[in-house]
């Protein structure tokens, strides 16, 4: 007997829609995915219009997106436990409302500290929604067909940021900053009607929602939120502050690491002694004992690092250092996009057949030498700046194709399929971290070298080439960042063959 049309389990729609249905529902969650990277990545280009609205030096400007990365990273930890006691469906529908309500009060907000509440709420809203993706892949598809799944997924997803830009930076021009919170409306809307059809209400392996389960591990959420924010508010210190300020925030940051890890611990022995009492680890440490999840999880965070903090500098070194217009930015931002869509795509198919050692190591070699390279621009010859800038960021994107596919999916191989949802949870936490720290990392570094050169991004009559020679050096760091990852890359090989095994 068919199901009946309000039965929304996952028995019932895998019965309903056939072999079809896991790409259905992959549909689903990508473009819920689309709008919360969207709403990531695309305020770049708003960022001097909003800067000049709200009279912001660099340090407050960048909280726009500071801010919202820090929420999202903590939020990232709360999925498994949403997941479980809530469902698909009713986690995923209650990101959408929430990530729907930021951007319409970002978008009339009249003062600055409601815009970066606005953003918060985008945050916290995107940190839920973004493990789910490699939640189903590794649960839904068969081994064979995860790499294509990721790329498929990815393709799909790296338009938003692809097109985001673009469009963006036209928005920008033409009707001002506001107008770049409303471009998540039409995803979200979009994404709750394909949610109501294909996202199931059942939590992952398939088994009913309790929502009397397991409670949340608040305590370890509000020390991974307050490490979060002392870490993030003392890498601003170290340049805008004292360094006694910066010391107590970074050293209260290490503390509350110990502390966590320390409860983290207890809290994992607690919930086995007494599995039908207390509640689940935040994070479960003992996935680190994976080697791989492990390699994989340290060159998430370092590539947060260069992939956040790049992602915010390119932007504001092509408008405050080249002078260009933020609709030039998008403009020459589109291209590199579009390579990446396409890159990411037939890299998935690699993943299935590839070792993930060999694709996440040519990524970063790649992303690497894009950074490197930005020190060939010279703007005193403007004839090459553009085509330089557009050649640059499609290498760097072409590397980006290679990690992206077959980072998660490698790294979470060898985790038990019960271990899944905290996997994901964690190796996408480690990855927003360090995109966190990295945003708030090039914005220090740039404070820095802008003032050794006795240049400033605020004043009419600043010295371009030593506003230059700033962005220049900061882009080496994150050239030496990326080549820093190469050494956990290489240790993400598959476990050698048990003896007897082909």
């Amino acid at each position: 007997m068919p199901p009946a049309p309000s039965d929304s389990s996952l028995p019932a729609l895998r019965e309903r829609y056939g072999e079809r249905y896991r790409w259905l529902l992959l549909l689903s969650v990508m473009v819920g995915t689309m709008a919360a990277i969207m709403s990531s990545t695309v305020i770049n280009v708003a960022i001097p219009d909003m800067s000049h609205h709200f009279t912001l030096g660099q340090e407050r400007a960048q909280w726009v997106t500071s801010g919202f990365m820090a929420a999202m990273t903590v939020s990232m930890l709360t999925t498994p436990w949403l997941l479980a006691r809530y469902g698909y469906r009713r986690t995923y529908e209650g990101c959408m409302w929430l990530l729907l309500a930021g951007g319409v009060a970002g978008g009339f907000a009249n003062d600055f500290p409601l815009v970066l509440a606005a953003r918060v709420a985008e945050g916290l809203a995107a940190g839920v929604v973004q493990p789910i993706p490699a939640i189903i892949i590794l649960r839904a598809f068969l081994p064979h067909e995860q790499g294509r799944a990721s790329g498929i997924f990815g393709m799909g997803v790296v338009l938003a940021p692809a097109l985001g830009p673009s469009i963006g930076g036209l928005l920008v021009d033409g009707f001002g900053w506001r107008s770049i919170f409303f471009m998540v409306v039409p995803f979200c809307v979009a994404s709750l009607w394909l949610a109501r059809r294909f996202v199931p209400t059942t939590s992952p392996g398939g088994e009913a929602a309790n929502p009397q389960g397991a409670g949340l591990d608040w305590r370890g959420l509000l020390l991974a939120a307050a490490g979060t924010l002392c870490l993030l508010n003392g890498l601003v210190e170290l340049h805008g502050g004292t360094a006694l300020a910066a010391a107590t925030l970074l050293g209260g940051a290490a503390l509350i690491l110990v502390l966590f890890v320390v409860l983290q611990r207890r809290t994992l022995s607690a919930r086995r002694a007494h599995p039908a009492q207390g509640v689940d680890p935040l994070m479960n440490l003992m996935l680190f004992k994976d080697r791989r999840f492990g390699m994989g999880s340290i060159v998430a965070f370092i590539y947060g690092i260069a992939l956040f903090g790049s992602t915010y500098l390119l932007p504001v070194y092509m408008q405050s250092g080249l002078g260009l217009s933020a609709s030039h930015v998008g403009t020459i931002l589109l291209p590199s996009g579009l390579v990446l869509a396409v890159v990411i795509a037939g890299v998935g198919r690699l993943a299935d057949h590839q070792p993930t050692h060999r694709l996440v190591s040519i990524g970063l070699v790649l992303l690497s030498a894009s950074f490197a390279l930005m020190v060939t621009i010279d703007p005193g010859r403007p004839a090459q700046v553009i085509p330089l800038l557009v050649i640059w960021a499609i290498l760097g994107r072409v590397g980006l194709g290679f990690i992206l596919p077959s980072l998660n999916i490698g790294a979470m191989r060898g985790l038990e399929r019960t271990h899944i949802p905290q996997g994901a949870s964690v190796i996408n936490f480690l990855r927003m971290l360090g995109g966190a720290a990295g945003v708030s990392l090039c914005g220090i570094v740039l404070e820095w070298r802008l003032a050794a050169h006795g240049a400033s991004l605020t004043a009419a009559s600043a010295n371009v080439p030593a506003r230059v020679a700033a962005f220049e050096e900061t882009f080496l760091m994150l050239a030496a960042i990326c080549a820093l990852a190469l050494t956990a890359a290489l240790k993400l090989r598959d476990a050698p063959p048990a003896s007897g095994s082909k």
